[in-house]
């Protein structure tokens, strides 16, 4: 007898793998996982974020158009110029001719005064008569000066009891002119206690006036011309009426 051959076994199935046991999640874990999620659903641009943010070709640099200046522009700079031009040589040429000329003010003083009459009518009326030599002076080399208006007042403790005005005169280089000036006062008020003062001086011979000058005075140099205050003021002491002679002065002229 023939012996038939046996059919081969069947294919061993594989085995199926063994099972991960699954840890235990804690509830700190699922809280921070939930937290997690909540912003990445709130902040759209977030690296892990599903929606994507949109970027943009970038665009290409244009270079600014070059604007032409407006010729009025140019014309205004150029009148600009000249006039800082003409104002920078005004003014040099000006400083030049002050250097060279060296202007100086003129000169008021009193060489020579008589108080002739010092009466009370009462004790707070004041008469008197008073008479001084003037000298004004022009100490400039180059320069023509011209006294346009003299007003000159007298005081005692400064108290005016007189005042008097000069008429305008013309004055050339290193001139001099003398002006006799006479103070008249006519019941003049006094406060009791400055005629108390004057009384007392006239006792003792020695009287103190104040002479106080205001002149307007108008400088030639060539084509130039320019005017300026001058202030003046003479301390005098001076003996007692009737023939009261000056003692001492101190006199200050500036501008």
């Amino acid at each position: 007898m023939l012996a038939l051959p046996l059919p081969p076994p069947p294919p061993l199935s594989p085995s199926p793998p063994p099972t991960k046991q699954a840890k235990p999640v804690s509830l700190d874990q699922i809280i921070i996982s939930k937290h997690s999620k909540n912003q990445r659903s709130l902040d759209p641009e977030a690296p892990n974020s599903v929606t994507k943010k949109e970027t943009r070709p970038p665009t290409a640099l244009r270079r600014p158009r070059l604007q032409r200046t407006n010729p009025v522009i140019w014309c205004a700079a150029v009148l600009c110029l000249i006039f800082s031009l003409i104002l920078i040589l005004f003014g040099v040429a000006t400083l030049i001719i002050f250097l060279s000329i060296k202007p100086k003010n003129p000169i008021f003083d009193i060489p020579n005064a008589s108080l002739n009459v010092i009466y009370f009518d009462s004790p707070q009326y004041f008469n008197g008569d008073f008479t001084f030599l003037a000298n004004f002076s022009n100490p400039n080399r180059k320069m023509d000066v011209r006294f346009e208006s003299l007003d000159i007042e007298l005081f005692f403790s400064n108290r005016l009891i007189s005042s008097q005005t000069i008429q305008p005169f013309m004055e050339r280089k290193r001139e001099t002119r003398l002006q006799t000036v006479r103070f008249i006062s006519s019941l003049v008020f006094l406060p009791q206690d400055i005629g108390v003062k004057l009384q007392k001086q006239v006792q003792s011979n020695k009287v103190q006036y104040n002479v106080r000058g205001t002149f307007k005075v108008k400088v030639s140099m060539g084509l130039f011309h320019f005017s300026y205050l001058l202030h003046s003021s003479c301390q005098l002491e001076i003996t007692g009426p009737p023939s009261g002679v000056l003692v001492s002065r101190r006199c200050v002229t500036k501008r």
